[in-house]
């Protein structure tokens, strides 16, 4: 099974104050460690969200709003993915990230393809997707 954990931002984070070089080798010593467990697929911080963009749809319509965003809480700071053998292995695993107080992990499971259930030839589809991605890593 594959999960997102998704790193909620903070007050830093949308000011764009970086971790200390301390905080980045605690991150690095964890990430080194799912990566050893062959755990880890995926995982990137993100920029403070004045450097982002929403898109919403409105009868059919996109509109265009950029950064900050006013509610940080609902914000995404970083993420990873992993894959392990269910959400309790997840919750284990990040169990152990090095946060301080106030740090907030959100963790959610990865549809697969055949989740989605249709025509067996969407499903084919997505899997092609997926391995052409897979290919260029």
């Amino acid at each position: 099974m594959r999960f997102m954990v998704i790193v909620k931002a903070n007050k830093d984070s949308e000011a764009g104050v970086l971790p200390t070089t301390e905080e980045f080798a605690e991150m690095g010593k964890f990430n080194e460690q799912l990566v050893k467990a062959g755990v880890m697929l995926a995982g990137e911080g993100l920029q403070a969200s004045v450097k982002g963009a929403r898109l919403t749809w409105s009868g059919g319509k996109p509109s265009v709003t950029d950064g900050p965003f006013t509610e940080t809480k609902e914000l995404v700071a970083g993420f990873w993915l992993i894959q392990v053998k269910s959400k309790e292995e997840a919750i284990e695993w990040m169990q152990r990230a090095p946060f301080g107080d106030g740090a907030q992990l959100e963790i959610r499971q990865v549809f697969e393809a055949e989740d989605f259930g249709g025509p067996p030839e969407l499903a084919e589809q997505e899997r092609r997707l997926r391995d052409r991605i897979a290919a260029k890593q």
